[in-house]
């Protein structure tokens, strides 16, 4: 492919990284959301297509939450918002999680990954448009074994999804009267937990198709560079605007960009 048709593919993942970095600072909802169906149609834009795609678009996605993550969650501590007793608490179970996430996902097909990621996403974006931080399941958090079948389920389903721990992290957390800005800023937390390993066993797992350059197991690397520095300096702006403002009305709009995305995303793996 001529060098001047990948100008605009490399310009738009670097908006993208930008775009995914702020909402993981501001919404809680964790970059990934945003850059697994970016780099589905980046890839897919440039010919790169195949039974494995989805693989490199969660391999890649997770790969850059590590840098976020670690970024978002300095940002919050120096805050005093992150909640160190729950991430303490619950890193080991979605760890384990985010292991078993990696095995199953790495012996599905694309189609497969891509409606998961369409009808796990849709729900995420049904709680981001209509969901209310008032919602409550329970007055505190699991503990013992219950703990560690739900954090191993987040991790599990986080890296099926290729996000971090916002999305899932943050509704799981208000749900059992987790302190909202606290339970963002420990969201943060919970996305390394589950980035870490994963992106450790991404980066072993073959790809035979398709075949991208410069690609490390399941990690592509000019996308994972392109969009790490982006991610870098927009997630403590995000960060910094999440305890200055109310989000709603930004939570509510992405939710509804959320699920044209996640219904796009169904409709390609049904009819292409």
């Amino acid at each position: 492919m001529e060098l001047y048709l990948l100008f605009p593919v490399f310009i738009s993942l670097m908006v993208i990284g930008a775009f995914a970095g702020f909402l993981a600072g501001l919404l809680g909802v964790g970059g990934g959301i945003v850059l697994v169906p970016s780099f589905f149609y980046a890839f897919k834009y440039l010919g790169f297509d195949g039974p494995q795609l989805m693989q490199v678009c969660l391999g890649t996605s997770l790969a850059t939450i590590v840098v976020t993550s670690i970024r978002s969650t300095q940002s919050h501590n120096k805050k005093g918002a992150v909640d160190w007793d729950i991430l303490r608490g619950w890193a080991p179970a979605i760890g384990l999680g985010a292991i078993i996430g990696v095995a199953l996902a790495a012996n599905l097909e694309s189609l497969v990954l891509q409606l998961i990621f369409g009808i796990l996403g849709g729900c995420i974006g049904l709680y981001l448009t209509f969901g209310n931080h008032s919602w409550a399941l329970a007055e505190k958090l699991p503990i013992g074994l219950l703990r560690w079948i739900l954090g191993s389920a987040l991790g599990g389903l986080s890296v099926l999804l290729g996000i971090g721990g916002g999305s899932l992290g943050v509704p799981f957390m208000s749900i059992h009267r987790v302190d909202i800005h606290r339970a963002v800023a420990t969201a943060a937390g919970f996305g390394l937990a589950i980035a870490v390993p994963s992106v450790f066993l991404w980066a072993f797992v073959k790809i035979e198709s398709p075949i991208l350059p410069w690609t490390l197991g399941a990690i592509n690397i000019p996308a994972f560079l392109l969009i790490i520095p982006m991610t870098f300096m927009f997630a403590p702006l995000g960060a910094n605007v999440a305890h200055r403002m109310d989000a709603r009305p930004l939570r509510r709009l992405f939710g509804v960009f959320l699920l044209i995305v996640a219904t796009n995303m169904v409709r390609t793996a049904l009819w292409g």
